[in-house]
C-alpha cells in the first residue's frame, strides 16, 4: 500500500511525458495517448483517494526525497484525492462529448498540439491541487495559463484569437500580482513550503511585525487568483473565451480551469495564511461583496444574451460569484458550500456546453436563439441534457444545483450580519437563473413549421451520447447522494488545517 504514495508524482510526470511523446505523433495517436493518460491518472487517483480515506491521515511526498527547505513537496489528503478523481472524470467525459467537433474544428496539422495542451492542462491542474510548495504552484499556474490559451486558439478564427489575447492579458496581470506577492512573502518569511510559511505568518501576526507587507502580500496573491478565476468585475475575458472555442475547450475552461485556481486559493487560505488570520485581514469581506455582485450582474448579462453559448458563459460569471460569496462568508460552512459548488457547477456547466454544441450542430451550427427553435426535437438527447443542466443551475430538487443552493442558504443562516444580503441575493439570482434558462428551454422545444425548420445536420455520435448520459447521471448522483461527498469535503478541509 505504501507504493500508492508515489501515484500523485507519477500522475504529474505521466501527463508531462505524454505531452512530449504526442509532439511526434499524429492527431489520432495523440488522442489515444491522451485518453489513456486521463484514464490512468483517474485510476491512480482513485487508489490514492481510497488509501487516504482508509488511513484517515494525509501524507507528504518528498520530491527527490530531499527534506525541507531543499526539496519540493506534494501533499495529499482526502479533499485533494476527491478533487483529482473528479477532475479526471469531468475531463474524460468532456473529451468524449466534443471529440467529433475537435477533429472538425482543429486543422489536421495541429490536432496533436491540441492533445498536448490537454495533457499539460491536466498536469498543471493536478499539480495545483497536490502541491505543498508555492514556487511550484506558480510554475504550474503559468503552464495552466499557456495550455488554456492554446485550447482557446485551437479553433483558429478571429474571435478565438481575440478571446485568447484577452485571456492572456488578464492572466498575465493575475500572474504578475501572484509572483510579486510570493516574492514579498518569501522575503518576509524565508520559506516557500506552505506549512513553514504558515508558522511564520502566524508568528508575525502575533508579534505585530511586518503587518503591512503581510497584508499586502495576502491581497496580491488572492486578487491575482481572483482575476485568473474570473471573479466579477475581473471577468471581461471570460465570455469570448468560453463562447467561440471548441465544445470541449469551453467545457474544460468553465468547469475545471477556473476551479483549479479557486482550489489553490482555498489551499492558500487554510495552509499558508491560516483561516483565522485571513478572516482578521478583512479580505474575505471584499470577496463576499464581489461574489454577491457577480451573482446578480452575471445573471443579468446572461438574461440579455441571444447567443446560447454566451448565455452559458455569463452564467458562469454568476456561478463563480456563488463560490466567492461562500468563501467570503468567512465560516467553515461557507467554504464547505463553496467546495461542493465547485463540483456541482463543473458537472452542470460542462453538460450545458456539450449539449449546446449538439443542439447547434443539429441547427446548421446556429447559436442564436432564432436558429435554435425546435432544436430539442432535432437532437433529443442534447435537448434533454440541456434541460437537466438548466434545472440543476436553477436549483431544482434532485439535481446538484439544488444541494449547492441549500448549502449556501444554510451557511448564510449562521453567518451573522451577512445572512440577509446572502439570502436576498440568492433569491434574486435564482429568479434570474430561472428566467434565462427557462427561456432557452422554451425556445429549444418551440415547434416550427416545415418551412421554418433548418436542415438537421446531426448524425448519431456514440461518444456524444455516452458523454451526455454520464453528465446527467453525475448531476443526479451529486443531487441525490450528496451526503458522503459533503462528509469527504468536511474531513478533507479538516486535514488542511
Amino acid at each position: 500500500m505504501e507504493f500508492i504514495k508515489n501515484f500523485p508524482f507519477f500522475s504529474i510526470v505521466l501527463c508531462m511525458v505524454a505531452s512530449t511523446v504526442s509532439s511526434v505523433l499524429s492527431g489520432k495517436n495523440a488522442k489515444r495517448v491522451t485518453m489513456f493518460v486521463v484514464s490512468a491518472v483517474g485510476i491512480m487517483s482513485a487508489f490514492v483517494c481510497y488509501y487516504v480515506m482508509q488511513t484517515g491521515e494525509s501524507f507528504t511526498y518528498l520530491m527527490g526525497h530531499h527534506p525541507a527547505p531543499w526539496g519540493n513537496e506534494l501533499r495529499v489528503g482526502v479533499l485533494e484525492g476527491v478533487m483529482v478523481v473528479f477532475f479526471c472524470i469531468i475531463m474524460m467525459i468532456s473529451l468524449l462529448g466534443g471529440m467529433k467537433q475537435i477533429f472538425k474544428d482543429v486543422s489536421e496539422k495541429k490536432l496533436n498540439l491540441y492533445f498536448i495542451m490537454i495533457d499539460l492542462l491536466l498536469a498543471s491542474m493536478i499539480a495545483l491541487i497536490y502541491t505543498n510548495d508555492l514556487f511550484n504552484a506558480y510554475v504550474f499556474i503559468e503552464i495552466n495559463t499557456i495550455a488554456a490559451c492554446g485550447l482557446i486558439m485551437s479553433k483558429q478564427n478571429g474571435r478565438t484569437l481575440v478571446g485568447a489575447m484577452k485571456y492572456m492579458v488578464m492572466s498575465l496581470v493575475g500572474s504578475g500580482l501572484i509572483l510579486f506577492g510570493l516574492s514579498i512573502l518569501y522575503g518576509v518569511t524565508g520559506h516557500l513550503l506552505m506549512p513553514n510559511i504558515k508558522e511564520s505568518v502566524i508568528a508575525l501576526t502575533q508579534s505585530g511585525q511586518y503587518r503591512v507587507p503581510v497584508l499586502v502580500t495576502i491581497a496580491m496573491v488572492t486578487v491575482g487568483l481572483a482575476i485568473k478565476s474570473a471573479l466579477y468585475p475581473f471577468h471581461n475575458w471570460l465570455p469570448d473565451t468560453y463562447s467561440y472555442g471548441t465544445a470541449t475547450s469551453s467545457a474544460l475552461l468553465s468547469s475545471l480551469v477556473s476551479k483549479s485556481y479557486i482550489f489553490l486559493l482555498i489551499k492558500i487560505i487554510y495552509r499558508v495564511v491560516g483561516f483565522d488570520v485571513i478572516v482578521g485581514s478583512g479580505i474575505l469581506n471584499i470577496f463576499f461583496v464581489f461574489g454577491l455582485a457577480g451573482m446578480i450582474m452575471g445573471s443579468i448579462r446572461a438574461l440579455a444574451q441571444n447567443d446560447i453559448r454566451k448565455m452559458i458563459a455569463y452564467s458562469s460569471v454568476a456561478q463563480i460569484g456563488y463560490i466567492y460569496m461562500g468563501i467570503g462568508l468567512g465560516t467553515k460552512f461557507g467554504v464547505y458550500a463553496a467546495v461542493f459548488h465547485i463540483m456541482s457547477h463543473a458537472a452542470s456547466k460542462a453538460l450545458l456546453f456539450i449539449s449546446a454544441n449538439g443542439l447547434s450542430v443539429a441547427s446548421g451550427n446556429g447559436k442564436e436563439f432564432a436558429n435554435l427553435r425546435g432544436a430539442g426535437y432535432r437532437n433529443k438527447l442534447a435537448g434533454f441534457g440541456f434541460m437537466v443542466g438548466s434545472l440543476s443551475m436553477v436549483g431544482i430538487p434532485l439535481f446538484a444545483g439544488f444541494i449547492s443552493k441549500l448549502n449556501f442558504a444554510q451557511a448564510a443562516m449562521v453567518s451573522g450580519s451577512k445572512m440577509m444580503p446572502t439570502l436576498i441575493c440568492l433569491a434574486i439570482s435564482t429568479v434570474l437563473n430561472a428566467g434565462y434558462f427557462i427561456r432557452a428551454v422554451i425556445v429549444l422545444y418551440t415547434p416550427v413549421t416545415k418551412a421554418e425548420q433548418p436542415e438537421n445536420y446531426y448524425k448519431r455520435d456514440y461518444s456524444f451520447i455516452i458523454s451526455v448520459v454520464c453528465f446527467v447521471i453525475l448531476n443526479f448522483v451529486l443531487g441525490m447522494f450528496s451526503g458522503p461527498i459533503m462528509d469527504a469535503i468536511k474531513s478533507g478541509l479538516a486535514m488542511f488545517a
